[in-house]
């Protein structure tokens, strides 16, 4: 979802959120130094792949996805981190590893770690490795509707 079609998703649901234009970074210490905002206050999203289905697992920057975990809230046999080349034609516009964590739009499910339902913001990538949007949790939540559940551990 390139960035422009991001906000006009956001928009057309009046939904109020926030740019952050950024030098370009890629991991998730980079971007939120790059953004100068706290690395809990960041969301990344893990492309996963459940019973061969993709899915996305929304997860504070700061910890790992938990397979079990996730494997328990999706009722899935065999889970796995998807490789790029199994996802990046189903974000048209994105560029890799900076989809935005609205899968639902392409039929895609969201699973969200229960950390980041706490926040009362959530920051992402906006498509691109050079911005964020940043929005309420609750405008999230109502956009993406994804499963909430615990999925993420300490690094």
């Amino acid at each position: 979802m390139p960035v422009e079609k991001l906000r006009d998703f956001l928009d057309s649901n009046g939904v109020k959120y926030i740019t952050i234009r950024h030098s370009p970074a890629f991991t998730a210490q980079e971007i939120a130094a790059s953004a100068h905002i706290k690395g809990r206050d960041l969301a990344k999203t893990v492309m996963v792949k459940i019973d061969g289905k993709l899915a996305m697992a929304v997860i504070p920057a700061q910890r790992m996805l938990d397979l079990e975990m996730l494997s328990k809230a999706a009722g899935g046999t065999e889970v796995e981190i998807a490789v790029e080349n199994e996802f990046i034609e189903a974000f048209p516009g994105c560029e890799l590893g900076a989809m935005p964590p609205f899968g639902n739009i392409y039929g895609i499910d969201v699973f969200v770690a229960l950390e980041l339902t706490e926040d009362e913001e959530i920051a992402f990538n906006a498509g691109s490795h050079s911005e964020l949007v940043q929005l309420s949790y609750a405008d999230f939540e109502s956009l993406a509707m994804p499963k909430v559940a615990p999925l993420s551990r300490s690094n």
